[in-house]
Formats: C-alpha cells, structure tokens, sequence
C-alpha cells in the first residue's frame, strides 16, 4: 500500500471518528446541511423508528438490506457498519437464528454501534475491528455481503471486492449501496480532501466496478445508477449530479473463492 492509500485512509478514518464523537457534522463541507437525509435515501419511518436513533446517522447512500432480499437464518457481513444501522434492520430480516458481522476501521464508531446493540437487545449483531480491505472473517461464512456508502472511500476497491468474495459462501450474494462517477471530476474535487470522505473523490464508474467484480470472482453483475444524489451526498450540491450519483450494486458469487 502506497503512502498516499495509507493518508486517505488516516484522513477517512479521522473524518468519521470525529462524526461518532460529535465533533464534526456528517457533512463533509457544509454544516448547515441536514443531516436527517434517511428517508431521502430510502428508508422508510418505520424502520427508522425501529432501530436505536443514535444508528442513524446520515451517513448513507441508499438502502441495501432492502437489495439483500435477507431471508431467515441467514449470516450477514456489513462492511463500514458506522453506527449500526444496517446491521440492525439485517438482524431482523435473518431472525433470532440468522447473525450479522458489522465491521469497521473507526474505534469510535464501532463504540457507538456496540451501544447501540446493547440499547436496542440484537443478541444476534456483533461488530468487529477491520478494514474492509482485510476483513476480519473467516472464509465461506457470510450468504450476504452488504455495505452503504463505504466501498467508494477505499483506495483498493478491487481488493474489498475480492475480500467480500473470500468470505461469501458459494451461491452467497453481494448487494451494495455505493456511490459511481458519471464523468471525470474536476481537479478542485479530486484533491479536496472533504470531497474524497464525503463520498465525491473516492468515486469511478459503474463500468470499472463492474470490471473488478468480475475479476474479483463474481457474477450476474448489475449496477444500477439513480440519478439526483446530491441531496444527500456529504457536502453535495446540485453541480455534483454532473459527476456522481448512487447506485445499487448485486452479484453473485457461484463457485467456491
């Protein structure tokens, strides 16, 4: 790993401790932007209502435990888990005899989700230490991996998707929320810090995921683009819907890793 990988990620993981600490606003660069932008994404009041607030932290892109289609007993691995969210909603969908692994590189964050589990009674959720470059899962464990919003701030996206394949089971599926590039950045973004961990700088386009999937082993490949994300993108403004939007990623992976 390159010095400069290594500098994105002290400055992503910086970034999002200071968010699990309240000390800085979820948005990157504009601190009077809501931060309440859940129900903008996807989620629905109801789920909202059902998870701890303090799991809900604006922090997403879209809603993939919805893409999941999760199915009772099923062991789920959310990359990037923050405070807990998704790996709250999950644990209801695979039921008492499912489990649900939330891994994150941010002490601080995954304090907050562990009290967050604690508050809320998931015996069936534990959040572990890692990145999602190496993450720390045995393989053929999980039959979904699901991530929200995170994928895009790795520096070595090809190798979070070839560890998300190592730890799927055989016929295991991939349902991610991440953020694509619609054309190239200009050079103010691509170098502003704030940009690259509001989700803006990190991002490439849905045929470059669609490439590394593949050569990361998986299959029935779909990337599915939304348009007019920047209501809640970290920082947005209406001129970032020229460059970026969001997008809802499957696969599948059909041969043992």
């Amino acid at each position: 790993m390159s010095n400069t990988d290594l500098d994105i990620k002290d400055q992503v993981r910086e970034h999002y401790a200071g968010i699990a600490k309240g000390e800085s606003n979820c948005c990157a660069s504009d601190t009077s932007c809501s931060c309440s932008v859940s129900e903008q994404i996807g989620y629905s009041r109801e789920e909202l209502a059902s998870v701890p607030q303090d799991a809900e932290m604006g922090l997403g892109c879209g809603t993939p435990v919805n893409l999941a289609k999760l199915q009772l007993g099923e062991t789920v691995v959310d990359l990037g888990s923050g405070g807990g969210i998704d790996c709250f909603l999950a644990a209801k969908g695979v039921g008492p005899a499912g489990k649900v692994i939330g891994v994150d590189m941010t002490p601080e964050m995954l304090s907050k989700a562990r009290k967050n589990a604690v508050k809320g009674g998931y015996e069936n959720v534990e959040f572990r230490l890692g990145e999602i470059e190496n993450l720390p899962v045995a393989d053929n464990t999980a039959d979904v991996v699901i991530s929200n919003c995170v994928i895009n701030l790795s520096p070595n996206k090809l190798r979070v998707y070839q560890e998300a394949y190592r730890v799927l089971k055989p016929g295991g599926r991939f349902a991610v929320s991440d953020m694509v590039s619609l054309a190239p950045l200009p050079e103010a973004l691509k170098n502003d810090v704030a940009a690259y961990t509001g989700c803006v700088a990190g991002t490439v386009s849905a045929q470059k995921i669609e490439s590394w999937l593949s050569e990361a082993g998986f299959e029935q490949i779909s990337v599915q683009v939304k348009k007019k994300s920047s209501e809640f993108i970290q920082g947005g403004g209406e001129t970032l819907d020229a460059y970026i939007a969001s997008a809802e990623v499957n696969a599948l992976k059909t041969k043992p890793a």
